[in-house]
């Protein structure tokens, strides 16, 4: 008798459906099960936030949920965002700005900075550092990953007034 069960999820837009066991953590799921390498394996305590997705509208870190919590959801990695052909306004923000580094927690960051965007469109300084406070990075100082947001939550502002 197999402990498996029947998983169904929408990742980036694609529906995936496969057996797996309960416990399995979300994080590996994507990476080794679903090939959605983006979001990465920091510290699988929650603290490093290089796991950040948003699930069902809510950011989350991959690698504190079962890949049973799961079941039924609405998936969103850094894979969802954009494509190297048209990146997203955050990913071409933190390359113009300077917002990342070695790269490893850029994911993380831009999938929950897109999050807080949706959430505050328009946020300070101060907002954008307690909303990002979930996500660590081991080589900048922050200030380069804060002055990409704000010129992300700029342009996106600008282009939703040339819209009007």
């Amino acid at each position: 008798m197999s402990n498996k069960m029947h998983i169904k999820m929408t990742v980036n837009g694609k529906a995936e459906e496969f057996l797996a066991e309960p416990r399995e953590l979300l994080i590996y799921t994507l990476r080794e099960r679903l090939n959605v390498t983006g979001p990465h394996i920091g510290c699988e305590t929650s603290h490093c936030g290089a796991c950040t997705v948003t699930l069902n509208g809510k950011s989350v870190k991959a690698c504190t949920l079962f890949v049973a919590q799961a079941d039924g959801a609405e998936l969103t990695t850094i894979e969802g965002l954009g494509t190297p052909d048209s990146l997203h306004v955050l990913q071409e923000a933190f390359r113009e700005h300077h917002g990342l580094q070695c790269g490893y927690c850029t994911p993380g960051m831009i999938t929950r900075a897109s999050k807080l965007l949706e959430e505050n469109p328009t946020p300070t300084e101060e907002e954008v550092r307690f909303g990002m406070a979930g996500n660590m990075c081991r080589c900048t100082g922050y200030q380069n990953i804060v002055k990409s947001i704000l010129a992300a939550a700029a342009e996106m502002n600008a282009a939703k007034e040339a819209a009007q």
